[in-house]
């Protein structure tokens, strides 16, 4: 076997296969990196701190914070959840509550739906919600898809900033 050497046809076509496979993948990688890259001009949507206070009546509140961690914007336009007939968005300006159409989730920052501001408003409730139960509720936003939160009930009075 020494000193023997294979033929050389087929060569050039392995080689060429070879390079057009060495291309293919660069290209893939390069596409791979423009993706990534558009990606972070797109909102990237989280939700935390969700809570209901125990409602004392046939309404109840919904609060919330959602953090956007994506370079573009995204908009709250509506909420819905089986435990009421109506979910709507208030805000809150000089102690005066008001239904809004929608809110806005900056890119790269959060909205905060909080005890004395914005927040969310179930009326009709078809059940009282109690201390310890939860509250599914889905969230639809204006270019991200809904995600769907559940609300641990808690006490009339929980603040969560006294916890």
């Amino acid at each position: 076997m020494k000193g023997r050497s294979l033929p050389r046809r087929g060569l050039p076509a392995a080689g060429a296969a070879l390079t057009a496979l060495v291309s293919l993948a660069g290209l893939t990688g390069l596409a791979g990196c423009s993706s990534a890259d558009a990606s972070e001009d797109r909102p990237r949507l989280k939700v935390t701190g969700a809570f209901m206070p125990q409602p004392v009546g046939d309404m109840a509140s919904g609060f919330l914070t959602v953090t956007n961690s994506g370079g573009a914007p995204d908009r709250l336009t509506s909420v819905t959840s089986d435990v009421a007939d109506d979910v709507t968005i208030h805000e809150t300006v000089d102690r005066r509550m008001r239904q809004v159409a929608s809110f806005d989730v900056p890119a790269d920052g959060e909205l905060r739906l909080e005890r004395g501001g914005s927040h969310l408003m179930f009326m009709g409730l078809k059940k009282s919600p109690k201390v310890g139960g939860q509250v599914s509720v889905e969230l639809r936003f204006e270019k991200t898809g809904p995600i769907e939160v559940d609300l641990p009930v808690k006490e009339p009075t929980y603040h969560p900033t006294r916890h």
